[in-house]
């Protein structure tokens, strides 16, 4: 059976689409030119239903939440609150699996931020 290999884009819709993108970029390292794409290095990538009532993505409007690995979850919401971007205070810890952060970009999105155990 063929099967996919990996995710291939992530799109979102934008009021700014250029803003936002910059945003992901300035703030989370993501490239954000389809010339020279983000190049994510090798890791597990969880896809995940949700129930449709969770509040875990934050806004009930948000149908899908990113999930962005990080080496130093400490160190990369210390550098986002730093920049001024909207992040969580609540960090988790689930054993065996990692810790979890929020930030919210400036369109309203919830994105989740994982340091694999």
């Amino acid at each position: 059976m063929e099967r996919v290999t990996g995710i291939g884009g992530v799109f979102l819709r934008s009021a700014d689409p250029g803003a936002l993108g910059a945003w992901y970029r300035d703030h989370l390292g993501v490239g954000v030119d389809p010339d020279e794409p983000w190049q994510q290095d090798a890791g597990p990538t969880v896809f995940s239903g949700f129930a449709a009532d969770t509040d875990y993505f934050g806004s009930p409007r948000q149908q899908v939440m990113l999930n962005f690995r990080v080496r130093d979850l400490g160190a990369m919401l210390a550098q986002l609150r730093a920049a001024g971007a909207d992040v969580s205070d609540d960090v988790q810890d689930m054993d065996g699996v990692g810790r979890f952060g929020w930030v919210t970009d400036p369109e309203g999105n919830r994105v989740e931020l994982w340091q694999p155990a």
